[in-house]
């Protein structure tokens, strides 16, 4: 049996190994899912969302003991780590509310009654990311829980300790055993098989948009549902007439949280020419000011990349010769520390520009009005998230409606919220999650004719 041998990325020490799942381990875990699914799904709806609420009653007890887990597997600071252990609980709780208010309809036709019911699909395999894995995952499990659905989680391979913890949590909660499984291993056999199994009748995928298009060709393969939440590279346009200190003091935050390993950071600043040096000089500060340092420290801003191999693949973009305006901090030493950094590109089509880098580098460009703004916001195969920053309401609605993006911020930078849907346009992905129809997307809808003659 293989395993993965886990690396602490703020000091780059052994953590332990976990073992991966073989192709039969999987195949084994559908046919108790099936199981599992049956006797879920003929629960009062009442008892499903009892189920639920006891699963976040067992993630509530377990707030700081996740976050420490993320603290060390993915080198999240303590604080980011919390909230995300506290937004799966707020997840779990939003959906526990779904079970009772999933209802269909009575449509109006002629010689009967006409009903449709909102059946759960099955068995729900969810791929999930190393950027944010506890509440990546949450996206997928709570809503699939909530419409009678049995769950398989594959966590990503760096980073798998929370998501095997939540399994554990569902047993301590008292759902049943198969309903929710967490399957740690490598994409090509567990990700894969996820996609090939018959019995697995969606799949929930997060993460490249290379991996999404072969995921998706296999779906269709099955003629099988699926979700897909893959790359970005959002734009944060500025505006002359915006509240410039406002903008700058948080443009920093909408790219470097997570050190940049964020699909919805804002890693093209746009800024409109005339603003551009005053924006850069509040900019810098702001840059130098984010506190970069060891995860478990209360005050740090932003920690290490995941692993090696990301590190490599980040400062790849910013060789000896790359246009830095500036930087930030970091530490040295062991560990996989990148400073944040901000590039003036000389060209809109440098592939610093284009690509998602994931990591704590962002192009500063500049734009000369609105018709130039919304022409370069919506120069990329991405579609996923981004900001327009202005003090003129009308010209707000005007951007947010001609930018090709899934989710969008006036004057923010927010992109996510567990009661409103999320998921992108273009290449950014297919379908949505999260919001009040969430759980609908986990069902088939049957439609039932009774005749009255």
């Amino acid at each position: 049996m293989t395993s993965t041998t886990l690396i602490n990325p703020a000091d780059e020490s052994v953590i332990r190994d976990v073992e991966h799942r073989s192709l039969a381990e999987v195949d084994d875990a559908v046919l108790h899912a099936l199981s599992a699914q049956k006797a879920w799904a003929a629960l009062a709806p009442a008892e499903r969302a009892a189920g639920l609420r006891r699963f976040a009653l067992a993630v509530e007890g377990a707030i700081e003991e996740l976050a420490l887990l993320e603290v060390l597997n993915s080198g999240h600071p303590i604080g980011q780590a919390r909230w995300e252990a506290g937004h799966v609980r707020d997840v779990l709780n939003y959906y526990s509310a779904a079970p009772e208010r999933m209802i269909g309809k009575q449509i109006p036709v002629a010689g009967g009654i006409d009903l449709t019911f909102l059946e759960p699909l099955g068995v729900v395999g969810i791929i999930v990311p190393w950027n944010y894995p506890m509440t990546i995952a949450s996206w997928g499990f709570a809503p699939a829980l909530a419409a009678g659905n049995a769950v398989l989680l594959k966590p990503a391979e760096w980073t798998p300790l929370t998501a095997i913890r939540l399994g554990e949590l569902a047993l301590e909660a008292g759902l049943p055993e198969g309903l929710f499984q967490v399957l740690p291993g490598r994409g090509d056999v567990v990700g894969t098989r996820f996609v090939t199994h018959e019995n697995v009748r969606k799949v929930v995928f997060t993460g490249s948009t290379a991996v999404g298009k072969k995921v998706m060709a296999g779906c269709a393969e099955q003629v099988k549902a699926v979700t897909l939440e893959l790359g970005g590279k959002s734009a944060n346009v500025i505006f002359a007439d915006a509240d410039l200190e406002k903008a700058a003091a948080s443009a920093p935050y909408a790219v470097f949280e997570n050190a940049g390993q964020d699909c919805c950071a804002r890693s093209r600043i746009l800024v409109e020419r005339s603003a551009l040096d005053r924006f850069m000089e509040l900019l810098e500060p702001a840059v130098k000011g984010v506190v970069v340092g060891a995860p478990g420290d209360e005050a740090t801003e932003m920690g290490p990349l995941v692993a090696k191999a990301h590190y490599d693949k980040v400062a790849s973009y910013v060789p000896d010769d790359a246009q830095v305006a500036f930087r930030g901090s970091a530490p040295t030493g062991d560990g996989y520390w990148f400073a944040p950094t901000v590039l003036l590109p000389g060209s809109r089509t440098d592939r610093v520009v284009t690509d998602e880098i994931f990591g704590p580098v962002v192009s500063v460009l500049a734009f000369d009005d609105e018709a130039d703004a919304i022409a370069l916001a919506n120069d990329s195969i991405y579609g996923l998230s981004g900001s327009v920053w202005t003090r003129d309401l009308s010209r707000g609605i005007r951007m947010s409606r001609a930018i090709d993006s899934g989710n969008l911020s006036v004057n923010s930078n927010s992109s996510v919220r567990y009661s409103t849907p999320f998921g992108g346009f273009k290449q950014s992905g297919l379908g949505r999650e999260l919001g009040p129809d969430a759980a609908s997307a986990f069902t088939e809808t049957k439609n039932v004719f009774i005749s009255t003659d």
